[in-house]
């Protein structure tokens, strides 16, 4: 699953990828966030990217990435709710 750092506009209500952004691992970036991850939405003008979450550190700043979801994605959703609830 890749992804890529984006930015909101608030004028164009538009997110956009970042300048200078780099395609990261969505695995790694959600281990670098402590899994506070949350989707806030779908996109469908950026390529192959269908996905937007939110990813929040440890001051509460919140940064934007555009995802590209598939079915490694909703496996790893589910096998981290079992984990949560004790069921692995």
């Amino acid at each position: 699953m890749k992804c890529i750092q984006a930015d909101y506009d608030d004028a164009s209500q538009k997110f956009f990828i970042a300048k200078n952004a780099k395609i990261e691992d969505w695995a790694a970036v959600c281990r670098r966030f402590n899994d506070d991850v949350e989707r806030v939405g779908d996109i469908s003008d950026q390529n192959d990217y269908t996905g937007v979450y939110v990813c929040n550190d440890d001051t509460g700043t919140k940064v934007f990435y555009l995802v590209r979801e598939d079915k490694a994605l909703f496996r790893m959703k589910r096998r981290h709710f079992f984990d949560k609830i004790g069921l692995t």
